[in-house]
């Protein structure tokens, strides 16, 4: 029997078949990173007041389109408050930190809403579209309080953090497809190694931290608004002590979780104060301050 006519699989030249080539592996890997350089550079956004350069690939009326249709759904499927004392504060505190916003605003219909519910928290989605659950009044003590929640959330929106969280998760989307061509012909566990390998260091590496300065800069932004709007900034730090309390052991370690640390904002809130006082005394009289 001739060798090779009925055994090992040849090729062109009666080369033997075998796994991909390390520089075969690198096409799919050099492909993506040709495309995520120029998807990177062609989708550059600056964020207003920080100056920071920040990856954003959608427009902000495709952006504010997707804030309204969520907020459509969220307020559809929740408790919402119409009137009363809580519904006036928010929405008050709201305009006023939407005034304070307006230099930097890309032309957002702010709208300010008051959901039942007990998470103390609250959310303001692209276009300006905001909620406050009832569950955050308490916490919060006092509109001061309210206003940095509530300036913060605002932030976010203002900043397009939203969306640049979505091109982020696009980049490492592709990432993942082009190491699961490379990998493609290896064995089941070590694809397995690999592949989870990389979407730790993806999770722990890029998004996680993306997120956490997402925070910070939210956190500053906020403070600035929160001063501007006449409200007192030095409740911003208290307020966290505060949120402390309420979720004590609750909180993952800095490095695996979304936010920063309650002891990590604290320490930013304080080095930030001098810069926000100042703005407030620039822009407030002193019959405002009293707030």
């Amino acid at each position: 029997m001739r060798p090779g006519l009925f055994g090992r699989n040849r090729g062109i030249g009666g080369r033997t078949r075998g796994r991909m080539s390390w520089k075969m592996r690198l096409i799919p890997l050099l492909l993506f990173a040709i495309y995520g350089l120029y998807f990177f550079v062609s989708n550059q956004e600056t964020v207003p007041l920080t100056g920071r350069s920040q990856l954003v690939d959608m427009t902000h009326e495709q952006e504010m389109a997707l804030g309204l249709q969520s907020y459509q759904e969220i307020l559809s499927q929740s408790k919402v408050i119409p009137e009363g004392q809580v519904v006036d504060l928010v929405r008050t505190i709201g305009r006023r930190l939407a005034t304070a916003a307006a230099d930097v605003d890309p032309g957002f219909e702010w709208e300010f809403n008051v959901i039942d519910s007990p998470q103390a928290n609250a959310f303001a989605l692209p276009g300006g579209k905001t909620a406050v659950y009832t569950g955050l009044i308490p916490v919060a003590e006092n509109q001061n309080g309210l206003a940095v929640v509530m300036g913060h959330e605002i932030a976010h929106a203002i900043a397009r953090h939203g969306a640049e969280r979505m091109a982020h998760q696009k980049l490492v989307q592709m990432g993942t497809i082009a190491a699961t061509v490379a990998v493609g012909d290896m064995d089941y566990d070590t694809q397995r190694m690999v592949m989870g390998a990389l979407g730790v260091g993806a999770q722990y590496g890029v998004l996680l931290p993306f997120s956490r300065d997402h925070e910070s800069e939210a956190d500053y932004m906020g403070l600035l608004f929160v001063a501007r709007a006449c409200f007192d900034p030095t409740e911003a730090p208290r307020l966290w002590e505060r949120m402390g309390e309420v979720s004590k052991g609750k909180q993952p370690a800095e490095f695996m979780s979304t936010h920063p640390s309650h002891g990590t904002r604290i320490k930013q809130f304080q080095e930030w104060m001098p810069e926000a006082l100042a703005l407030r005394e620039r822009h407030c009289s002193t019959t405002s301050q009293s707030s």
